[in-house]
């Protein structure tokens, strides 16, 4: 019995790194500190919060209602500010393909970056995001809803 409990404490421990970082399969959120380039706004100069880096680093996934969950728990939402590396002058919409085991969810932010709710069904997502005048920003990360 103690061997199963060590046993599973190690498998925990090793999807955390040393940044902060807990996966979920190919999915991980960080929890340290966020880019410089997308804490404009906050209070603290350093803060830290559940996030996700675009792989090509351009935009950030703030994560406010961590963890995501799906179906949607009625109690609070699955918020995520989106940040641009980059200031967009004037708005457009945020596009968001999402794929996951076959499965693809397409979801278009007519606010664009900034404050949304975005539901998914559980998995790990892949999302190709296209924003900016023209669609010519793009970027992918992935995200993980946890099945409630």
């Amino acid at each position: 019995m103690g061997r199963r409990i060590l046993l599973a404490a190690a498998v925990a421990l090793a999807g955390c790194g040393g940044n902060g970082a807990q996966s979920a399969g190919s999915c991980a959120i960080d929890r340290g500190q966020i880019p410089q380039w997308a804490a404009t706004g906050f209070s603290d100069p350093h803060p830290s919060m559940p996030h996700v880096v675009g792989d090509g680093g351009l935009i950030a996934a703030l994560v406010f209602g961590d963890p995501l969950v799906a179906p949607p728990d009625s109690r609070r939402a699955n918020k995520i500010l989106w940040v641009a590396r980059d200031p967009i002058d004037e708005p457009t919409s945020l596009k968001i393909h999402a794929v996951s085991g076959g499965r693809v969810v397409d979801r278009t932010l007519s606010e664009g970056v900034g404050p949304s709710i975005v539901d998914l069904p559980a998995g790990c997502w892949k999302l190709k995001l296209t924003w900016g005048p023209g669609e010519h920003q793009h970027d992918t990360l992935s995200l993980a809803y946890k099945a409630t």
